[in-house]
């Protein structure tokens, strides 16, 4: 898959814009506070219909405005497609593909995949286990539309059984309406923690390579999924917790408590490892995110990389750029001095100035 071009209207700091991209490698650069990750921001956005950054819609919209545009042209397997999203401030985005409105944002996933990089996510290995779970669901949700489905209903049902737990302090007499909520959070809660373990587990099988590239064969690592809890103890977790569920006002037990272990050389890396170690960890991380959704796809994501290599010694520099040149890949930096330096091959340079873009070839 590779994105042919990109129009905007009234996103963030950008009142018109239309690029031409290049399927190989496309740099973006500029001073800070320019508008270059807006860019990503937005391919993402129409790809996935969410933002990496968690920015609500309205938050996105050009300021003074009341509705913005996205508009992406794309080919996958020489097939060109089409897809336009509608973002209002004060009501539901709209989605069509290829002029034909859809009914539900997850109809976008499986038709374009991408890799988001930021230097945010170099700290996924130490922050807490939120963002580790976000990492899942966002990579999840591109890739299986089931799960999509029982990740929406398992939300869905928390928010409501969280809500019987606050009002049983006024009407204790609903208490026995817990039990069809937990019917339905026990049948979606499987399904999550399920497809989790298996993704988690077709993550570790390619991590291990790429990671004792990236360490010069010093490190050995394994990436655990830390379930909350296991599918066949979900309902007696449940049954057991009510009591104090009821107190606390709140369901203490569920994927949404999951988090992931890294393990290097046997240490848990997350408490004990030192910065280093996190940082290489992370980016084998999303190397093996690239290499995982090229296998389930069995197409090219396109990669998005946001001012990472600033963020890199020499060496996970030259890692990251030699394991990127068969994919279109797009990069924001400040300069272009990595490049020349690696003598890494460009295939089209824009330079952003305050939500204008210029291309230099």
């Amino acid at each position: 898959m590779v994105i042919e071009s990109i129009e905007l209207k009234n996103y963030r700091n950008y009142e018109e814009l239309h690029m031409e991209l290049n399927q190989g490698t496309n740099i973006l650069y500029g001073d800070n506070a320019q508008g270059k990750t807006n860019i990503l921001e937005s391919a993402y956005v129409c790809c996935t219909s969410k933002s990496h950054r968690g920015a609500k819609d309205r938050d996105i919209i050009r300021f003074g405005q009341d509705e913005s545009h996205i508009k992406l042209q794309i080919r996958k397997n020489d097939v060109p497609w089409r897809i336009d999203m509608h973002l209002k401030k004060n009501k539901t985005k709209g989605i069509a593909i290829n002029g034909i409105p859809i009914r539900r944002a997850s109809e976008l996933f499986g038709l374009a995949n991408m890799v988001f990089f930021s230097p945010e996510d170099l700290n996924i290995i130490k922050n807490g286990p939120a963002e580790r779970r976000r990492f899942i669901d966002m990579e999840l949700c591109q890739l299986d539309k089931l799960y999509v489905h029982s990740l929406v209903q398992y939300n869905r049902v928390l928010l409501q059984r969280n809500r019987l737990l606050k009002e049983l302090a006024f009407k204790p007499e609903y208490e026995t309406t817990l039990d069809i909520w937990d019917e339905q959070l026990v049948k979606y809660g499987v399904e999550v923690i399920t497809s989790r373990r298996l993704f988690i587990e077709q993550l570790g099988g390619i991590i291990s390579g790429i990671h004792a590239r990236l360490s010069g064969g010093k490190e050995e690592i394994s990436v655990l999924y830390d379930p909350d809890i296991r599918e066949e103890d979900f309902k007696a977790a449940l049954e057991k917790n009510r009591s104090q569920d009821i107190r606390q006002k709140t369901t203490l037990a569920g994927p949404h408590r999951d988090d992931i272990n890294f393990i290097v050389n046997g240490i848990d890396i997350r408490r004990f490892g030192s910065q280093g170690q996190q940082r290489t960890a992370a980016l084998s991380l999303k190397l093996s995110e690239l290499e995982l959704v090229k296998l389930v796809s069995r197409d090219a994501p396109v990669l998005l990389l946001d001012d990472v290599l600033s963020e890199l010694d020499g060496s996970r520099q030259t890692q990251l750029l030699s394991a990127i040149q068969d994919i279109q890949t797009m990069i924001t930096c400040t300069g272009l001095e990595d490049f020349v330096n690696h003598r890494f091959p460009i295939d089209k340079i824009f330079k952003v100035v305050d939500g204008k873009v210029y291309s230099q070839n």
